[in-house]
């Protein structure tokens, strides 16, 4: 039996931005936040837009912001009533000079709901802002952030693919936040991340020693991602979930394996989600005249999604790099076979119930594709091998009891070093 506090805490999560529909972090908030209450704590969600979906007897706390990055009205320009405010001015003119200012300004907004609040939590878990306003926060009262990824490896990769100069010079300034963040995060005495190799990876990026973290996996809803065996399968349907054109997520490694392997056999590709208009991804699938077998689902519901999963033949993580890899999580908890990249963190997710190729490389893509889509009792294996897995390690009531043994060590650290 686990060691749980005497009596329930008083849990507060911070979130700049929480998507409800994609993105992990608008997940994590929801299912983590779930997860603690239902283990008997009482747990209050501070956001900025867009606004996460939370369980029954969460309590969402909104922070307004301009929300310039919103999809259906993205780079509005603010009414002067607005930025009569100065924070909204100053993330005005953040986003204005090519920047990402919304984890400083939310740090502004939520350091001044806590100053008059905070004494009615006993643990402020940032997740991910990484904010000068938590510097102020983790000062008046314990604090702890989750960082998923160093968002350095996101920001290296995409100088790195941008061909122009001035395109380079663009992508520096849109990630210039990460300073903020490496100079808080090093404040924090306690942190946790989602995998060994993030911990070790923060640490050297951040320069932040390792033992300052907590290892706590991320976890799968298991009531949202579940099989379907009264679905049938189709025996050349690929599903792939992330339709960005972020070069992290490797679409664009993985389409020309598709395109080649089309070119050889009927084959379908299932991209969920909707691509930039005219971006890469758009680009490429022209470029490889494929567009005919590759379908963007847009924005789809939990329950579309667990069907579009059990259709699939399998789910491909092409990914160059994840800190966690949900993807792969959600596919084998619905009993899907995996193919996954070794970027990042993926082979602690996927383990040895998935099919394992290097990062960037198309052929290992098609390879595989092509040599699971002939071996379908092979398939029908790593998608039981997964489902078990999941069962065993990811579920979110074991994620939560370790979150709450590191608050547990933040509190009674935060209260031990704390001056009379």
């Amino acid at each position: 039996m686990k060691h749980m506090p005497d009596r329930p805490l008083r849990i507060c999560l911070l979130s700049y931005r929480s998507n409800p529909h994609c993105g992990g972090q608008g997940v994590y908030v929801r299912n983590l936040s779930h997860a603690l209450h239902s283990l008997g704590h009482c747990v209050d969600v501070i956001s900025g837009p867009e606004y996460p979906v939370l369980d029954n007897g969460v309590q969402l706390i909104k922070v307004p912001g301009l929300d310039l990055y919103n999809q259906e009205n993205p780079f509005r320009v603010p009414r002067p009533k607005e930025l009569a405010n100065p924070v909204n001015m100053l993330e005005w003119l953040g986003v204005s000079t090519m920047g990402f200012p919304e984890p400083f300004t939310f740090g502004i907004r939520a350091g001044k709901l806590l100053a008059r609040h905070g004494s009615n939590y006993d643990i402020i878990h940032d997740n991910q802002s990484l904010s000068y306003g938590l510097w102020f926060i983790k000062r008046r009262m314990p604090a702890i952030a989750t960082i998923h990824h160093p968002i350095t490896v996101d920001r290296d990769v995409t100088v790195k693919t941008e061909t122009a100069l001035w395109r380079k010079l663009k992508s520096l300034r849109w990630y210039s936040f990460i300073g903020m963040q490496k100079r808080v995060a090093r404040t924090l005495p306690h942190l946790i991340t989602v995998s060994k190799f993030t911990r070790r990876h923060i640490s050297g990026e951040f320069k932040i020693p390792e033992e300052r973290f907590s290892v706590v996996p991320n976890g799968i809803n298991t009531e949202l991602f579940y099989p379907m065996p009264e679905i049938r399968r189709e025996s050349n349907r690929i599903i792939v979930t992330n339709s960005a054109d972020t070069p992290l997520k490797g679409l664009h490694h993985l389409l020309p394996a598709i395109a080649a392997i089309s070119a050889k056999r009927d084959i379908k590709l299932i991209v969920v989600g909707t691509p930039k208009k005219n971006g890469m991804v758009e680009k490429l699938v022209r470029e490889l005249e494929i567009g005919s077998i590759v379908t963007f689902t847009g924005r789809i519901s939990y329950a579309e999604f667990v069907h579009q999963y059990a259709r699939a033949t399998m789910a491909v993580v092409p990914s160059v790099y994840e800190g966690f890899g949900l993807p792969a999580g959600e596919a084998m908890a619905c009993a899907v076979p995996v193919i996954s990249t070794t970027g990042g963190a993926l082979p602690e997710v996927v383990g040895d119930a998935g099919v394992l190729v290097p990062p960037a490389d198309p052929a290992a893509l098609e390879q595989a594709v092509a040599e699971l889509l002939d071996n379908p009792q092979k398939a029908r294996r790593l998608g039981e091998a997964g489902y078990k897995r999941v069962q065993k390690h990811l579920t979110w009531t074991a994620v939560a009891e370790k979150t709450v043994e590191t608050y547990q060590r933040a509190i009674n650290d935060y209260h031990r070093l704390r001056p009379a």
